[in-house]
C-alpha cells in the first residue's frame, strides 16, 4: 500500500474537487485523509479586508458586526463538510477517511501528516486575498513546519494556490 495523502480542507470538497485529488492519486492506492477543522480561526480584521479586496462590500460589514460563532454550530458545519467530502472522494485511492481536527487546522495537518508518516499534503480552501498574498496561508504554514511542499488547491476549481 502506497504512502498516505493527508487533505486539509476549509470547504466540503465536491466534484471538481474530486477531479483534482484524482489526478494527485494518479490511479495508485494511497489512502486519502481528510481533515475539516471544528474552527478556521479566522481574523476578523484580515476577513474584512479580504472582503472589501473581493468588492464584497456588504458581506465585509455583516461580517464586521456578526457575533462570535457557536462552537458547537461550527462543529456541526464541520461534520457536514467531512460528510460531503467523504462523499466527493469516495472510491479513490485505497480509500477515504477523515476527522475533525480540534485546536488549529495547520497544527492539525502538521501532527496527522507525521503520525502518518504521509508522503504529501494538501490544503483545499478558497482564495483568501491577503493571506495568499503574504504567504501566511495555511499551506505556507504546513509547509514551514513539515519541510516538505505542500499543494495549496482552491476549492471547486483547477486553479493552485502560490505555496
Amino acid at each position: 500500500m502506497s504512502e498516505p495523502i493527508v487533505i486539509l480542507t476549509e470547504e466540503p470538497l465536491g466534484p471538481d474537487d474530486r477531479v483534482n485529488i484524482a489526478k494527485l492519486v494518479d490511479g495508485g492506492d494511497s489512502p486519502l485523509v481528510v481533515l475539516v477543522p471544528a474552527n478556521t480561526e479566522r481574523h476578523l480584521l484580515v476577513d474584512f479586508l479580504e472582503n472589501l479586496s473581493l468588492l464584497e462590500i456588504a458581506k465585509a460589514f455583516r461580517d464586521l458586526l456578526a457575533e462570535a460563532p457557536d462552537p458547537q454550530s461550527e462543529r456541526a458545519q464541520a461534520a457536514e463538510a467531512l460528510s460531503a467530502s467523504l462523499a466527493a472522494l469516495d472510491g479513490l485511492g485505497g480509500g477515504v477517511t477523515g476527522e475533525i481536527v480540534d485546536g488549529g487546522a495547520v497544527a492539525g495537518l502538521v501532527s496527522k501528516v507525521k503520525a502518518l508518516n504521509a508522503a504529501q499534503a494538501v490544503v483545499v480552501t478558497r482564495p483568501h486575498a491577503i493571506a495568499d498574498t503574504f504567504h501566511t496561508d495555511w499551506a505556507n504554514k504546513a509547509q514551514d513546519q513539515l519541510g516538505l511542499p505542500v499543494l495549496h488547491l482552491y476549492a471547486g476549481s483547477g486553479f493552485i494556490g502560490d505555496s
